[in-house]
């Protein structure tokens, strides 16, 4: 069995190994000349530290990652607790294995580890791919024809591989941007800061936690906007998120005020689709349902994603893998767009004014934790 796994991002990466632990010989293509891995602060629930763990990474990852204790949900003006929800050891016990908070680059680069480098074509861009009834082919800016017996898009939020697969489709915004930033321990130890926390205040909120082993503390500050490019790149204007965050908590206002000129990025998500697999081609992570934040679970479901790939592939034929690709979309479809609608309205939930509407939500919040020690963010675990 062969496979082509286009995009060496966290879900390519993870299919590509789930694909190889199957017995299947993958050919992993990026556009860029190396591996590289931006962002910051990444969380790893334990559905996603399952499967990390079924592929022998998950210490490698733990190694240099961060385990809360709780989190906590806070009043944006003057930190006031509204609730909190269990992780650490609990979390751990109750479902099978450990919630982490890493930096991104720090996953990445586990994975990538694992990924033989003969397996790996960088600078190699896809710019077509097609299929007949025994093979799938990419075609590649270079003018070479790659085949195999199957083709994972793992191309991300903007996947030219899902237009091609289903038609015009584009990445919209969710009228949400991001300032983030990560600041050294040191720069932050007078601020008394709860060790994961997530602020909440009308049309923004605010999160921090620590990465690499409590070295560095990972700032998130999410606000609604008409537009806002989406880039990990991009920055944002001098002081810009302290007027956003004006009249906030002092804590939030300093790490603000810390973090000096901030990266600013758009947040864009796909709508859900119906099917993902065409033949003997599918798509994976973004590509299918990229997803806001909000229940940190946008790389946890791309590693799902690549978990029950190598599942219905393993003993496979050449002939099976249209049939496996469906019973891959069946069991992944339902699962990862109801992540994305619960993800949507959290943030919509996060950002009530403050009021009736947002007394009532910390009365869910509360109550919730009544029932459920830890948080609504916990339904998508268990998978």
């Amino acid at each position: 069995m062969s496979a082509i796994v286009v995009g060496a991002g966290i879900g390519g990466l993870a299919a590509t190994i789930s694909l190889r632990r199957a017995g299947c010989e993958v050919t992993l293509v990026e556009q860029t000349r190396r591996f590289t891995e931006i962002g910051a602060g990444i969380q790893l629930a334990p559905n996603a530290t399952r499967v990390l763990r079924r592929l022998g990474l998950l210490d490698a990852v733990a190694e240099r990652a961060n385990r809360p204790a709780e989190l906590t949900f806070r009043t944006w003006s003057d930190g006031t607790v509204i609730t909190r929800y269990a992780l650490g050891r609990d979390a751990e016990d109750e479902f099978g294995s450990p919630y982490l908070q890493a930096h991104r680059a720090d996953l990445h680069q586990a994975l990538a580890d694992a990924v033989p480098p003969w397996s790996v074509r960088l600078n190699t861009a896809v710019v077509g791919i097609d299929q007949d009834d025994t093979s799938a082919y990419v075609t590649t800016a270079g003018g070479e024809r790659l085949g195999a017996d199957l083709v994972v898009a793992a191309d991300g939020v903007r996947s030219p591989a899902r237009q091609w697969l289903f038609g015009a489709d584009e990445a919209v915004s969710s009228g949400t941007a991001a300032y983030r930033a990560l600041l050294p321990a040191a720069e932050v130890a007078d601020l008394d800061l709860p060790e994961y926390a997530l602020w909440l205040g009308p049309d923004r909120h605010f999160v921090h936690y620590w990465v690499r082993r409590g070295e560095l503390l990972n700032v998130v500050g999410i606000c609604r906007t008409e537009a806002a490019q989406e880039s990990w790149t991009a920055r944002a204007e001098p002081g810009e998120q302290q007027r956003e965050f004006e009249g906030w908590d002092p804590r939030v206002l300093s790490l603000l005020e810390r973090s000096g000129q901030m990266l600013r990025y758009g947040i864009h998500t796909r709508a859900p689709l119906t099917r993902w697999n065409l033949g003997r081609v599918t798509l994976l992570g973004d590509s299918a349902h990229a997803m806001v934040p909000f229940q940190a679970q946008g790389a946890a479901q791309a590693i799902m994603d690549a978990a029950v790939l190598g599942d219905v592939l393993t003993g496979a034929t050449p002939a099976d893998v249209p049939d496996a690709l469906d019973r891959y979309a069946r069991r992944r479809i339902a699962t990862a767009t109801s992540v994305q609608a619960r993800s949507q309205r959290a943030g919509t939930d996060y950002h009530l004014p403050d009021g009736p509407e947002a007394r009532a939500r910390n009365a869910r919040l509360t109550a919730y934790a009544a029932e459920n020690r830890f948080g609504p963010h916990s339904l998508a675990w268990a998978d």
